[in-house]
């Protein structure tokens, strides 16, 4: 007997998500982008662009590990969608 497999739902906009927990954590630690920029590495035109939901800008996996390391939270958390009454 196969036991049926239930779909997986993905973030369709894993960026954006993304894009507003940097925001959100980098404001509560304080920081400015260029701040946070300097911490990873990167320019802050390129952490601008990658805030801002305009550009589009898509990030790599290295740069996400790096903002998550300065922010202090987990590539989990950067990655998680907020519930719709927090919006």
């Amino acid at each position: 007997m196969k036991r049926q497999v239930q779909p997986l739902v993905f973030d369709g906009n894993i960026y954006n998500t993304i894009r507003r927990n940097i925001k959100r954590y980098r404001q509560e630690k304080g920081l400015t982008a260029a701040e946070l920029a300097e911490m990873i590495g990167r320019s802050h035109d390129f952490m601008r662009q990658i805030e801002s939901e305009k550009v589009g800008y898509n990030f790599s996996l290295d740069t996400f590990y790096r903002i998550s390391v300065a922010l202090d939270v987990s590539m989990d958390e950067l990655a998680e969608q907020t519930k719709k009454s927090e919006k």
